[in-house]
C-alpha cells in the first residue's frame, strides 16, 4: 500500500480500478459539481476517475465495485467488517447502509475488485486502508 520514495517519504500506491463509461461520465460530473461544497472528497473522486480504466457499458464486471453494488469490506486497521451499498449522494442513507460515492469510503471503493485494498486519507488527515471482501451487483 505505501512505499518509500527516494526522499524517504511514504507514498500511497493505488490499485488499478475499472469503471464503466456511463458511470465514469456521471462520477466525473458529480466530482466537478461538488468541488465547491466538498472539495477534498470531490478532488479524490476526480483523481480516482482520472486513473480508472474505463470500459464499455456492456462489459461484464463481476466482482468489481460499481454504483449500486453491495460491498463487504474490511477496515484494515480495526479489522471491522462492514456491508454497504454504494450509491449516489441523493440515495445515501447510513441507517440502511447506503454509502454515498461522495464520501471518502465511497470514493475509495468505486472500481475496486474483490481482494484489492486501497489506502486513502480521511478528512481528518489520517490514513485509512480498506480491503474488498465481496461484491454483488
Amino acid at each position: 500500500m505505501s512505499k518509500t520514495n527516494r526522499k524517504g517519504k511514504s507514498e500511497i500506491v493505488l490499485p488499478p480500478i475499472t469503471v464503466m463509461e456511463d458511470e465514469a461520465r456521471r462520477l466525473n460530473a458529480l466530482a466537478s459539481s461538488s468541488a465547491v461544497l466538498f472539495p477534498r472528497v470531490a478532488h479524490f473522486l476526480a483523481q480516482e476517475m482520472e486513473r480508472a480504466s474505463v470500459v464499455a457499458d456492456n462489459s461484464d464486471l463481476r466482482g468489481v465495485v460499481r454504483m449500486g453494488s453491495q460491498v463487504r469490506y474490511c477496515d484494515d486497521k480495526t479489522g471491522d467488517v462492514r456491508d454497504v451499498v454504494l450509491v449516489y449522494p441523493h440515495e445515501a442513507d447510513i441507517t440502511l447502509k447506503r454509502v454515498s460515492v461522495l464520501t471518502p469510503v465511497g470514493a475509495a471503493l468505486i472500481g475496486l475488485s474483490v481482494g484489492q485494498a486501497i489506502e486513502f486519507q480521511t478528512p481528518g488527515h489520517n490514513k485509512r486502508s480498506l480491503t474488498v471482501l465481496s461484491v454483488s451487483n
